[in-house]
């Protein structure tokens, strides 16, 4: 089953002037899948990114998540529906630095506004014992170190079951021990088969144990 489809996908920027920085882009990604996006910079790889995570809707072709067209929606829409559906890890961890690592991770859930409190603290403490960290649930995040930091913030983007997990340069920032813990717990997730990952990076090594490597060259997929 595809949980994503691109069909001949374009995007322009406007502004200082009109570039053409995705050309014809079609593909299809399977449910269950750790998919990398490679690249040099500036071949349009975290613009796909964004315009797979609905985050930009500024795009001609068909973009469809779970059978859903993105096309068209209102924002009201694609909010709601990147709350349900969609998790994002990124290079900077985005933690709300006097919240404790608990409370960061409910956010998605108390917005969402589906479940009690109780139930989503719950939820939010299970995610950071899978992910070694429950010791530092209580503790304020800007007092983590940075692998600690972005585990947490793994854990808050799996709060609500997404379908994807949308990471643009996940591991950027941490050392390279670190970056080896943050892919297994990758490679963790999405190995019991129900959430597929899309991950933008630079990292080689990574991209050769995704399952999938989608290539941009000047915008096109190669």
């Amino acid at each position: 089953m595809n949980i994503l489809e691109v069909n001949n996908v374009d995007k322009y920027f406007l502004e200082p002037s009109r570039f053409h920085v995705l050309k014809d882009i079609t593909f299809a990604i399977k449910k269950g899948k750790l998919v990398t996006i490679t690249g040099k910079s500036g071949s349009g790889k975290s613009t796909l990114l964004y315009l797979l995570s609905t985050m930009d809707t500024e795009f001609s072709g068909s973009i469809r998540v779970d059978g859903e067209e993105l096309k068209g929606k209102s924002n009201r829409w694609l909010s709601n529906f990147r709350n349900e559906h969609i998790g994002f890890v990124f290079q900077f961890h985005y933690l709300l630095p006097e919240f404790t690592s608990l409370h960061n991770v409910m956010l998605p859930a108390l917005k969402r506004g589906t479940h009690d409190k109780e139930s989503i603290e719950e939820k939010a403490y299970g995610l950071l014992k899978m992910l070694d960290i429950e010791d530092q649930a209580v503790k304020r995040s800007s007092l983590l170190s940075g692998g600690q930091q972005q585990r947490v913030a793994i854990a808050r983007s799996l709060i609500n079951d997404p379908l994807l997990i949308m990471c643009d340069e996940p591991t950027g920032n941490l050392d390279s021990k670190n970056t080896q813990i943050a892919f297994g717990i990758f490679r963790e997730i999405i190995d019991k088969g129900e959430q597929t990952m899309i991950m933008v990076t630079h990292d080689e090594d990574l991209a050769d144990r995704s399952d999938e490597i989608i290539h941009l060259e000047d915008g096109r997929v190669v």
